[in-house]
């Protein structure tokens, strides 16, 4: 029997995901843009869970064999936003089923582009739970 992973673990592989498709240094390692593109590909077109947890775990164990000690969950990744106030104006994921990565949405530049899902995040206020 298998058990489907926490939907909120797969929520935040995701925004450390798009977090690793943003940052150009590190999809240069061999194989990281690759897996990277793939597990991309396999968020935009709905896969199930399983599927993206073995895919996350490949990303994960080649960007750790690339010297990214952290794998794919680095905390440098950004994809949490801890000790903010809330009247922080943030740009949320724009997916169907949005991911846990929060980026400082600025008022007069336009959201930055979601990397999983290729459409701009929208703006909204960081929240109390947040």
């Amino acid at each position: 029997m298998t058990v489907s992973p926490d939907p909120s673990v797969t929520a935040h592989r995701t925004a450390a995901l798009c977090s690793l498709l943003g940052s150009p240094e590190d999809l240069r390692h061999p194989g990281v843009r690759e897996n990277a593109e793939r597990a991309r590909d396999l968020v935009r077109g709905g896969a199930g869970a399983d599927e993206l947890t073995e895919c996350f775990g490949v990303l994960d164990h080649v960007l750790r064999q690339a010297g990214a000690a952290g794998g794919l969950l680095n905390a440098s990744r950004g994809a949490t936003a801890r000790g903010v106030a809330a009247h922080i104006k943030v740009a949320v994921c724009p997916g169907p089923v949005p991911c846990n990565r929060l980026e400082r949405a600025r008022d007069l530049l336009p959201a930055p582009l979601c990397a999983v899902h290729g459409a701009r995040m929208r703006k909204s206020r960081l929240g109390p739970g947040r």
